[in-house]
This record gives C-alpha cells, structure tokens and sequence, in this order.
C-alpha cells in the first residue's frame, strides 16, 4: 500500500489498544464500519497479531490494517508474517529498518528536527510526530518551516478538536488512541465507539472542506 497517500486521503488514524483481544478486534472492525480506514493495532495488546490476522481476513482492501509498537526485527517479522499493511514505530528503532526490509512502509516515531530527518534518511513513509502534546499545533508549524516535505502525523493527547488544529498547522493525517476509542479495546461500549468515530470523521472531513482538500 502506499501508506502517505493513505494517511493524506483519510486524515485520521485510530490506535486501538487494550486488554482483551476479543474486543480489540470489535472495536477494529466497529471503526472500519464507521468509515475509518487506517487501523493501528499496538503489539502492547493481548493477541494483537491474531488480531491482526482476523481483521485482515475480515476486512476488505479498502481498510488498511497496521501493527503498532513495533520496536525490534522480531516485532517487524512478526507484523509482516500476520498479515499487517503497515507497521508503527514509537522511536527511531531496529523495527523501522527490519520494516521497511520485508516491504511494509512504516509510519517512524519522532520528535525532533533530527530524528524526522533520520526517520525519513530510513526510509519512513510518514513521521509520527510523538508526543504531539509537548508542543501542539504551534509546534508543526515550526518544524514545517524548515522541514516543509515532512510528512507528519501527531499522535498523543489528540481529541477532535486538536485534530483540527493540527491538521489546520499542516499536519498529513492524525493518530488517535485513547481520545477515540476509550475503553473499547478493552471490552467497552462499541456504541460509544462508533459515536466517537463519528465524531472525529466530521471533525477531519469539516477541515478538508474548509480547505477544499478532496478526499
């Protein structure tokens, strides 16, 4: 797949992570229903590379499915092995390099100046900007300036209105963990998940209309 055109279509990537795998994968397959596209499944959740396998063998191509956390050549192998589309890195690690190998583009964790440039020297598709809550919106605008070609995706203590604001700052896309799926993946109301997945869907599709950004 090509993972930057995905995340500049679809402008938001949820993070499902959590305690039980069953619900990880309802609440995978709850927010593909809703219309969200790109999927992360952190390797912190129980039995994520089954569940990344079910959701895989559930879902159709028009929903990207990703391994997340991904942190050394094993957890890269692994991804690739259950199936994922892409994989996601917290930091500039042996994963990026073992992703990248096995033909996943990879979404590399980042936070400053020189690790967005070595995250894209490494062949990242996109930065995940991380922390994104250290420095806000204000914060992309700043490393834009000198870094217009970085692709950048903020990620951490992003609600729907600071997905706006990030994406107004010239943010791709943006990931969202916790503010979207709650106790979801952990065996929460999946009615208040697709709510929330409504929401956040406006929130992204309100911006690119202002902007006249097509989808």
């Amino acid at each position: 797949m090509n993972l930057l055109e995905a995340l500049r279509r679809e402008r938001l990537m949820a993070i499902v992570r959590g305690s039980d795998s069953d619900a990880a994968l309802r609440a995978v397959l709850a927010l593909a229903e809703e219309g969200v596209s790109l999927v992360e499944v952190s390797l912190t959740t129980p039995g994520a590379l089954d569940v990344i396998s079910r959701a895989r063998d559930a879902l159709g191509a028009g929903t990207a499915v990703g391994a997340g956390t991904v942190i050394t050549a094993e957890d890269a192998d692994q991804a690739a092995n259950a199936g994922a589309d892409f994989a996601v890195t917290p930091a500039l690690v042996p994963g990026l390099h073992a992703a990248t190998g096995r033909g996943l583009p990879v979404l590399a964790g980042a936070l400053t100046p020189t690790e967005i440039v070595a995250a894209r020297q490494a062949g990242a598709a996109a930065v995940k900007l991380f922390p994104a809550s250290l420095g806000g919106p204000a914060y992309v605008r700043a490393l834009l300036d000198p870094l217009p070609a970085a692709a950048l995706v903020p990620v951490g203590g992003v609600d729907a209105e600071a997905a706006r604001d990030y994406l107004a700052a010239g943010a791709v896309a943006v990931g969202v963990g916790s503010p979207l799926l709650g106790d979801a993946a952990s065996g929460g109301a999946v009615s208040d998940l697709r709510a929330r997945a409504r929401r956040f869907l406006a929130a992204v599709r309100e911006r690119d209309l202002q902007t006249g950004t097509t989808q």
